[in-house]
């Protein structure tokens, strides 16, 4: 732009208190990063009402810093303040919010995923300017809890009431008793979901990055579920056959080479097989994705999901809003000829693939 051009005063003003907000809303983060890793939050919630004194005693952390930590979370909203007893509480709103690990509307999965790349933003800076890809491991481990949180709830919700149901013939298969490869499983939630849910089944987890399948064996080992097993492996080079199901859950755009992935699962489905794809909400059209959702999956797709795809052979780099158009010519290049959205929600696309 010219700088001759007349700046529009409103739309300046507007757009600069956009991004103020932002910023302040950055710094809220990492309050509530704070607020998580220290349970201040779930403190708050089981004192029912408390000073930063009172906080203070009950968490033997620095009163003078509380007291700072409270006035900002207060100021967001995110904590609400009593300005006659000067004692801060939790609405049952924002404890949802903020610490009931599990809740559908629990972002702090989230919020920890944002700090995950500020951590390593000189990372960030080096992959951005240079172009070179970054594998999955040279991430900040916050990307792989965050990552972990975030995804597992809608997984709770969604998957064995819907998702599974909406594949034709999988749930009575299951139920009954079959074979289930969860490819890209990271800690595995829905890997062990499944096997909780299905114990007739066998259900097998199957990630690159072994110190994520080292945790999903922990966790696995912890629950004392049997029908299920761990491999480190390729996506491509699944090292088993036979299943009756096939599953990639917000991971298939990840990889650098998502058809020679599916061309592969294609390969170890049985005659009755069937492939579901689970993959972050998305239309087609740009100028149809923009929204805060959108805006946010761009970005961790600018920073995770494109530089861990170009890392690999390949290096399709589908990105986070790759959309089902896009996302059926993949399934259709590597073999799939029948292809169908068998389910969405406002953050997920489903589809079955048939041979």
């Amino acid at each position: 732009m010219s700088q001759s051009q007349e700046v529009n005063h409103e739309k300046l003003m507007n757009l600069f208190g956009n991004v103020f907000s932002h910023i302040s809303g950055a710094v809220g983060l990492m309050m509530s990063y704070l607020g998580d890793q220290t349970g201040l939050y779930a403190k708050i919630e089981e004192l029912g009402s408390c000073s930063a004194k009172t906080l203070a005693e009950a968490t033997d952390m620095d009163e003078r810093y509380l007291q700072e930590w409270l006035s900002s979370n207060a100021a967001h909203g995110y904590i609400t303040y009593d300005g006659d007893s000067k004692e801060f509480s939790l609405s049952p709103e924002q404890a949802i919010v903020f610490c009931r690990e599990g809740e559908p509307q629990c972002l702090q999965g989230l919020i920890q995923g944002v700090i995950g790349q500020i951590a390593k933003e000189d990372v960030a800076l080096d992959v951005f300017k240079t172009g070179r890809g970054r594998p999955w491991g040279e991430h900040h481990a916050c990307c792989f809890c965050g990552t972990d949180r975030f995804f597992r709830p809608a997984y709770v919700s969604h998957l064995v009431d819907e998702w599974i149901p909406s594949i034709s013939g999988a749930e009575e298969k299951l139920k009954a008793g079959g074979r289930v490869a969860d490819i890209g499983c990271g800690l595995g939630s829905t890997t062990i979901l499944m096997a909780e849910t299905y114990p007739n089944s066998h259900i097998y987890g199957y990630d690159f990055h072994e110190p994520s399948i080292k945790e999903a064996q922990e966790r696995a080992t912890e629950k004392g579920l049997t029908n299920i097993t761990f491999k480190v492996a390729d996506s491509k080079e699944i090292p088993d056959g036979d299943f009756d199901l096939a599953c990639i859950f917000d991971a298939l755009h990840d990889m650098g080479d998502p058809v020679g992935v599916a061309s592969g699962i294609k390969n170890i489905l049985n005659e009755e097989g069937r492939f579901m794809l689970v993959e972050p909400y998305a239309e087609d059209d740009l100028k149809d994705n923009l929204n805060p959702s959108s805006a946010m999956m761009y970005g961790f797709s600018t920073l995770i999901c494109v530089p861990t795809s170009r890392a690999q052979e390949v290096a399709l780099c589908l990105g986070a809003q790759a959309g089902p158009k896009r996302l059926t010519e993949v399934l259709n290049q590597s073999g799939f000829e029948k292809v169908r959205i068998s389910d969405s929600t406002t953050n997920n696309l489903v589809f079955e693939a048939l041979k």
